[in-house]
């Protein structure tokens, strides 16, 4: 299945039905007087949240939607039929954006939650609504309305309390693979991981919470190198950022500076996402003896002068790995807790979640017209970019809550 994020349709609703001018008829009834019905509403363009929906990719191929427009008025008083209203199904956690506008109209963020995007038009009206007593048989009805149409940008961001950060290799994916029932791929060469996983982890009887793994970032991600930053915005949701880092990486690089790499560009990218709690995870620890890992904690806390919870793990033999997950879950329900009796905390933390979203669909938007740019002007140059700043192909990817 192909994983695709984001999509851009067009959705028109239908036009309400023309009243009708029409007088009644009947025997020994010579002045019956008018009887023109109303004509009936346009259909309207519903957009759902539906669980068992797990990409856009159906938006790539089919981009227009349209709904039955009403049918006309008759006489004897009838309303013409109303237009059946279409329904758009889409993943929870889809946020539908104005295209012309950028003015965000929803967050489908519950199962079947509904948001009407584009109102069928109003029906005109009969003639028997004209009659008065001066004017006995009027010969006047009105045309239906125009239905509502927008251009609509479908953005989808995964729904996930924790999110897991580093560097391409660093053990993400082996990470969620050995805490919940998520099987990415798993390989001994870096970008493995070209689209994001989600992976239920359980704790214990009725807690669990939800892990996203994305892309791994390099340096330059937030000038748009590599493939992570196509995916950051899928980390606008979280509550808690894990930082994986290899303690002993095959390519000799510093861990500090592999850490550092990260933490800039995450800031670049957007300073509400980096001012996320983030958690340090020390990953592979089983590639060095006990007071190996030792030395490198202490040298890598020192040289960061790292504040915030520390975690030693080894995601291919699971040591430490639900040590974190307990810790987490503990965290999430105390925050949790803490929005359910205190308003104004829920109420700021809504605040941040929306400055995020933000300033995540601003950078991405931002970075897309930067290629598009450089697209054109290549192209314009003679010069043959097999990159595609616009590709509809994000890899094979099966997006499900896996327990």
């Amino acid at each position: 299945m192909r994983f695709v994020d984001e999509a851009i349709i067009q959705v028109e609703a239908g036009h309400g039905g023309n009243g009708c001018v029409s007088f009644r008829r009947e025997k020994f009834i010579p002045f019956g007087g008018p009887d023109g019905g109303d004509g009936g509403r346009g259909g309207s363009i519903w957009i759902e949240a539906d669980p068992d929906a797990n990409t856009l990719v159906d938006y790539r191929y089919t981009r227009k939607f349209r709904a039955d427009r009403g049918q006309g008025g008759r006489g004897a008083n009838c309303s013409g039929k109303s237009g059946a209203d279409v329904v758009l199904k889409v993943p929870v956690g889809t946020t539908i954006v104005d295209e012309d506008t950028n003015e965000v109209l929803g967050d489908l963020v519950e199962a079947n939650q509904k948001l009407l995007v584009a109102k069928g038009g109003r029906g005109g009206l009969g003639n028997i609504h004209f009659k008065s007593s001066t004017n006995r048989s009027p010969q006047k009805a009105t045309s239906g309305f125009a239905g509502e149409a927008r251009q609509l940008r479908l953005e989808l961001k995964v729904l996930a309390d924790v999110g897991l950060l580093g560097l391409p290799n660093a053990g993400k994916s082996t990470f969620i693979r050995a805490v919940s029932a998520a099987k990415p791929k798993v390989a001994d060469y870096p970008f493995t991981t070209l689209v994001p996983n989600l992976g239920v982890v359980d704790v214990d009887r009725h807690r669990s919470f939800v892990m996203a793994d994305i892309p791994g970032l390099i340096e330059g991600a937030a000038e748009g190198a590599g493939l992570g930053i196509r995916f950051l915005k899928h980390l606008a949701r979280t509550r808690f950022l894990l930082h994986l880092v290899d303690i002993a990486p095959v390519d000799g690089s510093d861990p500090v500076e592999n850490i550092t790499a990260i933490s800039l560009e995450l800031e670049k990218f957007s300073p509400a996402l980096a001012a996320l709690p983030r958690w340090l995870v020390l990953n592979k620890i089983d590639l060095a003896l006990p007071e190996e890992v030792e030395l490198i904690e202490q040298d890598i806390l020192e040289r960061l002068d790292w504040q915030g919870p520390v975690f030693k793990t080894s995601g291919l033999t699971r040591d430490g790995a639900m040590q974190v997950c307990y810790k987490l879950m503990e965290a999430i329900e105390e925050q949790r807790q803490l929005e359910a009796e205190n308003p104004e905390f829920a109420e700021a933390e809504a605040e941040k979640r929306r400055l995020l979203e933000e300033e995540t669909r601003q950078q991405i938007q931002n970075l897309r017209a930067q290629q598009r740019a450089q697209y054109l002007a290549n192209k314009e140059a003679g010069f043959e970019d097999d990159d595609d700043w616009d590709d509809d192909d994000d890899g094979d990817m099966e997006v499900i809550y896996q327990r």
